[in-house]
C-alpha cells in the first residue's frame, strides 16, 4: 500500500510542467536569429559580386547569377516564413473565447 501512494506522488511530480519554455523561446528567436542573419548574408555576398561584375573586375557571369539566385530564393522564403507567422496571428486572433 505505501509502495502505491509513493508511485502516486512521484506520477504527480512528473505531470508538473517544467519551464522549458524559456529555452524553447531563446532556441526560436535564436532560430529565427539565424535564418535573417543568412538572409541578409546571401543578400551582401550577391551585391559584392555584381557590384564587381559591374566594375568590370574579373568574375564569371555564371557565379554571379547563382548569388544572386540564391539571395533571391532565400528572401522568398523569408517572406514567405513570415506571412505564414502573420497569417497564423491573426487566425488566433479571430477565434473566439
Amino acid at each position: 500500500m505505501i509502495n502505491g501512494i509513493t508511485n502516486i506522488s512521484l506520477q504527480s511530480e512528473a505531470l508538473q510542467p517544467k519551464n522549458e519554455s524559456a529555452s524553447t523561446n531563446q532556441s526560436f528567436s535564436n532560430f529565427l536569429k539565424d535564418a535573417v542573419n543568412k538572409v541578409n548574408e546571401a543578400q551582401n555576398e550577391s551585391d559584392a559580386m555584381t557590384t564587381k561584375l559591374v566594375n568590370g573586375e574579373d568574375v564569371d557571369l555564371h557565379n554571379v547569377m547563382i548569388l544572386s539566385q540564391k539571395a533571391s530564393v532565400a528572401l522568398q522564403a523569408a517572406i514567405q516564413f513570415r506571412n505564414k507567422g502573420i497569417e497564423a496571428y491573426q487566425e488566433i486572433m479571430r477565434m473566439q473565447i
